[in-house]
């Protein structure tokens, strides 16, 4: 994506050179406040208002001479360019130091910590979505839970920055964490230990000798390249007629993974548009590559954790006609962000467009709505994912005389697949659903 970057160090420059100006000269009162032109990296002029420039070193002068304890300049420039971008969205976000390195470790998916993505919503730290096999993941955390404190000490006031910062630590350390939920009374605490998160963003099986199963974590940069060599092991299998790809509980990741990987089951037309505020930066996303699926019948699994990138392909999907799209309402991120670098340890990950799917629809703060609405919920008394017993399963019964091939048959003694389907309700009706999308294209 071609992105305009604005220099922050160029404006906290200009910042500390307003202080001294400030302790020198008051500013006059004047109809036309003054204007100072930064230029940027990319050569773009950005007009600053120099009178609210003078306000701001005013401020931080004051501060410097008369808050109660002694503060450096760092941390008071750190402060204001985190509420900078703080009040701009939940997205827009300051990366510096830890926060900076586990930012490019998590798009190359390791790192440390408990695993999951966040954001600041009503002054708490909300769940977007728990990532598979992590701490937070194996504590139980869900979608939607809004943490209130970190160790008994409160997030309110806190940016999401500050309490990122609270959550982190060395591997093998533990922290509480106060969860609200939302079918929950009373708050609770869960203990996490911290660990050493290495991903695998991309998770293969075989749920019937004919229907193929992927699970898409997270988008990072080797997703697509995974993704892609995993479809092809389950398309290359004899007798392959179906895939469920499962996008539930994924926080989202890197634009162009997920292009890549809707890319794969598309054979023309348009994945993903983006709009920025100058139209130039505007991207559109085609399909370029053969459907690798060619044309097979293909089951999208969506929650209230699909989020941003993984809602692009779950939308390209649904637009084209190319999948059926099962489960809950997705999350509705539509917007993307861009990490700028700013130094060696540092960058601002910062809003810069819009995303549409190819209908044109944004999905900012909408979702994806499904297709098929089925919700989450367990059963236990009811054997799903093996063949039921029915009149072909009987001794000597007579053939039928159209000669139909059975279209769909399930692994034989693959109990692990009948375990992972009687806890899973959702997948279990994507599968109900994929068996019917193989009997119908076969005719």
């Amino acid at each position: 994506m071609n992105t305009k970057k604005v220099s922050l160090l160029g404006v906290v420059c200009l910042s500390i050179c307003s202080t001294v100006f400030a302790q020198q000269t008051q500013s006059p009162e004047t109809e036309n406040a003054a204007q100072v032109t930064l230029t940027s990296p990319d050569n773009i002029e950005t007009p600053l208002p120099l009178d609210q420039i003078r306000s701001f070193a005013d401020i931080f002068t004051r501060i410097k001479l008369n808050y109660v304890e002694p503060v450096s300049d760092e941390t008071l420039l750190r402060y204001a360019v985190e509420g900078m971008l703080s009040g701009l969205d939940p997205h827009s976000t300051y990366l510096k130091d830890e926060g900076f390195e586990e930012h490019n470790e998590g798009t190359r998916g390791a790192f440390n910590g408990l695993g999951m993505e966040v954001i600041m919503e009503d002054g708490f730290v909300k769940v977007v979505a728990p990532i598979d096999d992590t701490p937070a993941a194996v504590a139980g955390i869900k979608t939607g839970d809004l943490i209130i404190r970190i160790d008994d000490k409160s997030v309110s006031g806190l940016s999401l920055q500050e309490a990122t910062d609270r959550m982190r630590g060395e591997p093998g350390t533990k922290i509480k964490l106060t969860v609200v939920r939302e079918d929950q009374v009373e708050p609770f605490d869960v203990i996490l230990e911290r660990a050493v998160v290495r991903l695998s963003s991309v998770k293969r099986r075989r749920l019937s000798n004919d229907i193929g199963y992927l699970r898409v974590t997270q988008f990072q940069i080797a997703t697509a390249e995974n993704f892609r060599r995993e479809l092809k092991m389950l398309r290359d299998e004899s007798g392959f007629k179906g895939l469920i790809l499962d996008l539930r509980n994924n926080p989202g990741g890197l634009l162009t993974s997920a292009v890549s990987i809707a890319d794969t089951m598309l054979s023309g037309g348009t994945i993903v548009t983006t709009k920025s505020r100058r139209t130039e930066s505007d991207q559109a996303y085609s399909a370029t590559q053969t459907d690798l699926l060619d044309g097979k019948p293909v089951v999208v699994l969506i929650n209230a954790g699909t989020a941003s990138a993984a809602e692009i392909v779950a939308g390209a999907l649904q637009d084209h006609k190319r999948a059926l799209i099962v489960g809950t309402r997705s999350f509705g991120k539509g917007s993307v962000q861009t990490v700028i670098n700013i130094g060696e340890d540092e960058a601002i990950k910062l809003t810069t467009a819009r995303y549409y799917t190819p209908n044109g629809t944004s999905i900012q703060a909408e979702g994806i709505v499904p297709d098929v609405a089925v919700e989450y919920r367990q059963f236990k008394d009811v054997k799903v994912g093996v063949k039921r017993i029915s009149e072909d399963d009987l001794p000597g019964h007579l053939e039928n005389d159209n000669h139909r091939k059975t279209t769909t048959s399930a692994l034989p003694e693959s109990d692990e697949i009948t375990e992972m389907l009687q806890a899973d309700y959702q997948l279990n009706e994507a599968f109900n659903l994929m068996q019917g999308l193989i009997l119908f294209t076969s005719r």
